[in-house]
């Protein structure tokens, strides 16, 4: 019995030290930081970072098991905001984000499984000009008026 214990001690113990967690960097030839992050056994974990070669920053968001967790930003070159959005199991789901050039939203669509799926609003100097409706990637409806659209759906849908 005593073996058997200090068996499964030896065995919990020596799993908890090969199990190292270290801080990872990798650059481009040019010797710009190209990404950095997290690895947990060879595995990308918590929260990494994305460069373009010129330096600037191009993604940042969390990793769990090499998959695209929670919340993740994407920046153009010129550093702005490109388009934001959660993830699941390293899939789009929810709602995403989508800018102009100028930094302003231009649409957002509810994705699952990278696909769109439930509502795509359009906007044209910040005002809301078209809204569309998709189930498993394909269009459903489309509105080209708000007043027709606030009819026909339930705004509480869009909260999610």
């Amino acid at each position: 019995m005593r073996f058997c214990i200090t068996l499964l001690l030896t065995i919990a113990f020596s799993t908890n030290i090969l199990a190292q967690k270290k801080y990872h960097k990798e650059y481009y030839k040019n010797g710009q930081l190209k990404q950095e992050g997290w690895l947990l056994n060879g595995t990308k974990v918590d929260y990494w970072k994305y460069y373009y070669k010129n330096g600037s920053l191009k993604k940042e968001g969390r990793f769990k098991n090499n998959f695209e967790v929670k919340y993740w930003y994407f920046y153009r070159p010129n550093s702005n905001v490109e388009k934001e959005g959660h993830f699941k199991k390293g899939k789009k789901y929810n709602w995403w984000l989508f800018y102009d050039e100028k930094g302003n939203i231009n649409h957002k669509c509810q994705l699952k499984n990278n696909q769109k799926n439930g509502y795509c609003l359009i906007y044209n100097n910040k005002k809301l000009v078209k809204a569309s409706k998709f189930k498993d990637g394909k269009k459903i409806k489309e509105w080209t008026d708000f007043s027709s659209f606030k009819d026909e759906n339930n705004l509480n849908d869009l909260r999610q």
